[in-house]
């Protein structure tokens, strides 16, 4: 026995120095790259956020903290809510981030609502790997811009339909359903928990928003 290991220790030593050493390596990497990564991410939210509600004129954390979403099943996500202002500094709307699993790895959106938190006023990808040609389609404005204008409730889907006619009826991208659902879910995992804590902070439903 103790043959045998004195045996597998001399095959398996370096492999097992590599394997700790390659792993160091990365770990070093990450940690080094992580606040450039999050820099990068932080300028592409302000971007989107910038593109989907362009009168503001700069965002602001309407919050302290970010929320805890409940996506069910036992998971939770953590949410920041932006308020977009406008020069004079009134409120035009709010953005938050959202995200769930999609076809092939999780989806992270940017969803804009108006400023009474009434109409969703669009949405963007921030990441996704879905299926090029396919699911990555989400992005593309026929499938973004069945969102804009619609009600900030409960979503469906639909696999046929006007996809023209601006309500609460979504139609699926062709091959690539699974994308399709994976953003209506999204959207009504947050839209009502999101607006039930603005109105809880009365940042909505009253004069004060």
């Amino acid at each position: 026995m103790l043959k045998w290991i004195k045996h597998f220790i001399e095959q398996s030593w370096l492999l097992m120095v590599s394997a700790f050493v390659f792993g160091l390596l990365i770990a070093v990497t990450y940690a080094a790259l992580e606040p450039r990564i999050e820099r990068n991410k932080t300028d592409r939210l302000n971007s989107l956020m910038g593109a989907l509600i362009g009168e503001a004129e700069n965002f602001e954390p309407a919050l302290d903290e970010a929320v805890s979403i409940d996506l069910g099943k036992g998971k939770t996500a953590k949410s920041n809510i932006y308020k977009a202002l406008a020069q004079d500094g009134s409120c035009l709307g709010f953005c938050f981030g959202a995200e769930g699993p999609g076809f092939a790895d999780k989806i992270e959106l940017v969803i804009a609502v108006d400023a009474e938190f009434e109409t969703i006023a669009g949405y963007s990808v921030l990441t996704s790997n879905e299926t090029p040609g396919f699911g990555d389609k989400i992005g593309n404005d026929y499938y973004r811009n069945q969102f804009c204008g619609a009600e900030a409730g409960q979503l469906d889907l639909s696999r046929s339909g006007d996809a023209e006619r601006i309500d609460n009826e979504i139609i699926a991208i062709s091959g690539a359903t699974v994308s399709s659902e994976a953003v209506v879910k999204i959207f009504n995992n947050y839209i009502d928990q999101i607006k039930t804590v603005l109105t809880n902070k009365g940042l909505i439903g009253n004069a004060n928003n």
